[in-house]
């Protein structure tokens, strides 16, 4: 295979449209994908519209029967997935199996559970309106269109795409330009389940076909990425009044209360903080803990963060970092944060060596940090000790973003977690919440707004229908201009007798 710089990444290698997905840890070209223009993306979401009526009238077994035998699909070539994961993130293949592991579980949730939360269901009338029988349905929103992210280059999208599908709708997805061959992989063995129309296209390119997609027609769009991306996302698809979900970074907080098991939150702050390299939205990246507890607990993550290594060999705890711009920004926060008087515990400056970086691990560092205000995407993490829970908790809340958080406390766990300004909240683990597809993911201010996942993530994906039918003939009609001189006052006494007392 070709090699090239990793620096070089995700840059056009021919002249005829073309561009390359290169495996991180080498620089090696893993494969060559199209860059999609305006009027493919056009063409893709048209003939995703067509596939639509036909996807729809499948009905809830009919999809079921199809996202079933795509599941079994996947399990069955879950390794062939989890290489081209680890090639175009170049993660180790344990992560990567992992994330196969998650795509299957959450694609086997929305099949079985979407009739159940979109069904036509009787709601009440009303004791004015009782001569109505009144309906709510959740009908597909026509064609969704997916941007996703290089992170979690499967199982992140499928959190739109899956959910999408099993709603009704079909789905036009652009992966990121680190990933495209995942997303083509996706589309692909859908396809092989549902040969007789594109339910799940796939278009590839840069910027400029992601910003394609947002004005090409579709009724939602599902975008997961940078805040500032986000932002963009949203104004070019305000231009056609299409409406979006948004999914942005985080600064995640785990708090560390005086009564925790300390080992056991130790373990979860690194695993939080380091796993797929920290290049995780809901990754921990602030400690708040306790100071009754602090020296024990630091002890423990400096323990564990020492022991691992990076690298591009199947024995690597921690792979590359995947987009090398971030490398710059992992540099400058460590750098920010010894500058202002941060502790250096374990690593420093000196653990980032692109594409790797080695754990680094800073204590007391400034809250005007860029190390605490900013996302930092790398395997870092920063541990101050607090008075106590009321400082943490306000500490945590203090940042922009709000997507996730973890609490660890023996006795007042699900008390801290109400308190925290975010969308998610672990108590006594991490992360544990994107695993459960029930649970709606999604955070508030600057991570964004909408939900995927659970019930949530399926309605998010659906436009609910309100329908009234008249029943009888009501003996009291005020919507009419034939009403009695007395209808309304007769409504009035009613509503005095019914509502006005205790």
């Amino acid at each position: 295979m070709t090699q090239t710089a990793p620096e070089s990444r995700a840059v056009t290698t021919s002249g005829d449209g073309r561009f390359a997905s290169l495996d991180p840890r080498t620089g090696e070209v893993v494969a060559h994908h199209p860059i999609h223009d305006a009027k493919q993306v056009t063409d893709a979401v048209a003939q995703a519209r067509r596939a639509a009526n036909w996807w729809q009238e499948l009905g809830f077994d009919g999809r079921k029967e199809r996202l079933d035998a795509w599941r079994r699909l996947l399990v069955k070539r879950l390794d062939e997935a989890a290489g081209l994961i680890s090639a175009e993130t170049g993660k180790p293949a344990a992560d990567a199996k992992l994330e196969m592991v998650l795509v299957i579980d959450h694609l086997h949730w929305a099949a079985r559970n979407a009739e159940r939360v979109l069904r036509k269901r009787r709601v009440s009338a009303g004791l004015l309106m009782s001569n109505q029988a009144a309906t709510l349905e959740y009908l597909p929103v026509g064609v969704v269109g997916v941007i996703g992210p290089w992170n979690y280059p499967a199982f992140t999208p499928m959190g739109s795409i899956a959910y999408a599908l099993a709603a009704g709708n079909t789905v036009v997805f652009k992966p990121s330009e680190l990933t495209p061959g995942v997303g083509t992989w996706l589309s692909d063995t859908l396809a092989e389940i549902v040969p007789e129309h594109p339910v799940l296209s796939v278009v590839t390119g840069f910027g400029e076909t992601g910003a394609a997609l947002c004005r090409s027609g579709v009724d939602k769009l599902a975008f997961t990425g940078s805040t500032a991306t986000g932002k963009r996302v949203m104004a070019t698809c305000a231009e056609t009044l299409t409406p979006v979900l948004v999914e942005c970074g985080g600064k995640d907080a785990l708090i560390v209360d005086y009564d925790a098991d300390v080992a056991l939150a130790a373990d979860a702050a690194v695993w939080g903080a380091m796993s797929n390299a920290g290049q995780t939205c809901i990754g921990v990246e602030r400690v708040y803990v306790h100071e009754d507890v602090a020296d024990e607990f630091t002890a423990h993550v400096r323990k564990l963060a020492v022991k691992l290594r990076p690298g591009g060999d199947p024995g690597a705890d921690l792979g590359p970092i995947t987009m090398p711009s971030q490398v710059d920004i992992i540099r400058g926060h460590v750098q920010d944060a010894l500058d202002r008087g941060a502790k250096a515990l374990v690593g420093g400056v000196e653990s980032v060596r692109p594409p790797f970086v080695e754990p680094v691990v800073l204590a007391d560092v400034p809250e005007d940090s860029t190390a605490i205000t900013e996302e930092t995407f790398g395997p870092t993490i920063t541990i101050n000790r607090v008075r106590d829970v009321d400082e943490a908790i306000r500490l945590a809340n203090a940042g922009k973003y709000g997507l996730g958080g973890t609490i660890f406390s023996k006795t007042r766990g699900e008390q801290l977690a109400r308190r925290l300004r975010a969308g998610m909240v672990s108590i006594n683990g991490v992360v544990a919440f994107a695993a459960i597809p029930s649970l709606p993911f999604g955070g508030v201010g600057d991570s964004g707004f909408g939900r995927i996942h659970g019930e949530d993530g399926l309605r998010e994906f659906a436009r609910p229908q309100a329908v009234a039918r008249r029943k009888f003939k009501a003996l009291l009609n005020p919507m009419s201009f034939t009403r009695g001189g007395g209808t309304v006052r007769q409504l009035l006494t009613i509503v005095k007798l019914r509502y006005g007392r205790k």
